[in-house]
């Protein structure tokens, strides 16, 4: 019995725990995906054809082609068949996050009253950095939107959609992509916060022409105080609503493609006078 013991702790001694080998389609994935983040792939290069990666990596044709399809589905790659097709490299673009969060607020069933509390942290902030960073070329949008607004006060619908696109506006004028991706993500429920019968009124969209036209002010003077301030003030107001309607969830839709909301330009180099005056 000792013996039969002894043996058993022998084998105990030398045992090895299973060995996970990642699968060979994960491993081309993450080999192109990190030359891509890491800048040894530029935007628009073309991969190499389906069939030199085969020979390359020494991979099956169908490992390639899975491979190829992660990447396509983290938005890191654009694959076309045909005769003239082949692979090219993107980069996340704004897009990408608001799908991601789009799905994390809806499969969570997040309330209305989270988006709320989302937009009086973030926006009074993007409004300040807008009136400090803002260029001529933001000014001159902003304010062409702001006249689209005027001019849709008895089209509640083209004046909520016109409203969301000014928001953004803002936040692309904040000179941060970081934040100013984050607010579109969050595009469609800013719209279904906005299209509530509550705002339906002639007044309230009088209301809202007037902050915007005072923030706009703001930016343009470059007064960051007062953007907060005033955007911070527009923003609580829109906070004020029945909990009943605040705890709503936001309801599944086309997000933001429905709403035609300009996704935050690329940074592009500014020239000495890019501030304006």
């Amino acid at each position: 019995m000792d013996d039969i013991t002894e043996v058993q702790q022998r084998k105990q001694r030398v045992a090895v725990n299973r060995i996970s080998v990642p699968k060979s389609h994960d491993v081309l994935a993450n080999h192109l995906r990190d030359r891509i983040l890491r800048g040894e792939m530029a935007e628009g290069d073309a991969l190499p054809s389906e069939r030199e990666l085969v020979e390359q990596s020494g991979l099956t044709r169908g490992a390639v082609r899975q491979a190829l399809r992660i990447l396509s589905v983290e938005g890191l790659v654009q694959t076309r068949h045909g005769r003239f097709g082949g692979s090219v490299v993107m980069l996340p673009g704004p897009d990408a996050m608001a799908v991601a969060i789009g799905r994390y607020v809806q499969g969570r069933k997040l309330p209305l009253r989270a988006l709320q509390e989302t937009r009086e942290i973030l926006e009074p902030s993007l409004a300040r950095l807008a009136a400090d960073r803002r260029t001529d070329e933001n000014l001159k949008e902003l304010k062409e939107l702001h006249a689209d607004l005027i001019a849709s006060i008895d089209n509640f619908r083209e004046f909520s959609l016109i409203n969301v696109k000014w928001h953004n506006a803002v936040a692309r004028a904040s000179g941060n992509d970081l934040l100013s991706t984050v607010l579109y993500s969050i595009s469609h429920g800013v719209l279904i916060a906005t299209t509530a019968e509550e705002y339906n009124t002639s007044e309230t969209r009088k209301q809202v022409i007037a902050i915007h036209s005072r923030v706009n002010d703001a930016i343009e003077s470059r007064d960051p105080d007062a953007a907060e301030r005033r955007m911070r003030r527009h923003i609580a107001t829109t906070h004020a609503r029945p909990l009943a309607i605040a705890a709503t969830s936001i309801p599944l839709a086309e997000e933001v493609q429905e709403i035609a909301v300009k996704p935050p330009a690329k940074p592009r180099r500014r020239t000495k006078n890019a501030r304006g005056n």
